[in-house]
């Protein structure tokens, strides 16, 4: 067998043993719908229980947590997940159909399509960048082995939260804002490449990495020159900053007056 093959077989058995007993003790509360909607309802990981056509017809807490969603009424009734854009888009639909024929299905490292969620359920910020789940889709039979319901049983992997390595990346700025600029030091400081920080950080803070570190840098300017010991010069040579007319245009163009305006107005 090879490698690959192995690792997938590992995998698929690995996650049988785990969740064999969740699928069994669901599987015994047939003919107790209400106790079984009880239990889904306070499972801790995310539960989404579908019709035979795949129409929603239950979602758990936790899986309304996950998403930020107001309600049930959002999602049961109206959604499908036989239709879904996202899972078709996957070519992995066929796969998913094998669970309302009766099998268990199992998909590893799946990323979630959070932008598709969002726009769905008008949510406006997971506080998320990135999940990746764990799901496995079994169905509920009835004693004559018939789908009654298919159940969905999310298990977060990994979970990047952009707001976080953001929050780094602007302390890092704010501990170094006297030195030149430094896009790929900083891209460091929160762990992530330089191209993806650059366009997280401009998703949660509304500017460029490089325009956050020249307006710390102007907010600072802007104190020294309520310092009237210091010349206007010299405030700017105590921000590492040459006092001459590109940073002079530069602090005009932030600020909306010049730097000797701004001293006068401040007296």
């Amino acid at each position: 067998m090879k490698p690959a093959a192995q690792k997938g077989e590992k995998i698929s058995n690995y996650m049988d043993g785990r969740q064999n007993n969740i699928m069994e003790s669901f599987q015994t509360l047939i003919g107790k719908e209400e106790l079984l909607a009880k239990v889904i309802e306070f499972f801790p990981y995310p539960i989404q229980v579908y019709a035979p056509d795949g129409t929603s017809v239950l979602v758990n807490e936790a899986m309304l947590n996950e998403y930020h969603a107001s309600g049930p009424d959002t999602v049961v009734g109206k959604y499908n997940v036989l239709k879904d854009p996202a899972v078709i888009a996957t070519g992995q639909l066929h796969v998913l159909k094998r669970a309302f024929q009766g099998e268990t299905v199992f998909f590893p490292d799946v990323k979630v399509p959070l932008e598709e969620i969002a726009e769905r359920y008008g949510i406006q910020d997971f506080d998320v960048e990135a999940v990746y789940q764990d799901i496995t889709v079994f169905p509920i039979l009835d004693d004559r082995k018939r789908v009654i319901y298919v159940v969905a049983f999310l298990i977060n992997r990994r979970v990047y939260r952009g707001k976080d390595e953001i929050e780094k990346a602007k302390e890092y700025i704010e501990n170094h804002w006297l030195d030149k600029f430094d896009a790929k030091e900083t891209a460091k400081a929160a762990c992530l490449s330089k191209a993806h920080f650059t366009k997280l950080f401009k998703k949660h803070t509304g500017v460029t990495p490089h325009e956050y570190y020249i307006n710390y840098k102007i907010s600072k300017l802007k104190e020294k020159l309520l310092d009237t010991n210091l010349s206007i010069a010299q405030a700017f040579a105590a921000c590492n900053m040459d006092y001459n007319g590109h940073s002079a245009r530069v602090f005009r163009d932030k600020v909306g007056i010049t730097p000797s305006v701004y001293r006068k107005m401040s007296e």
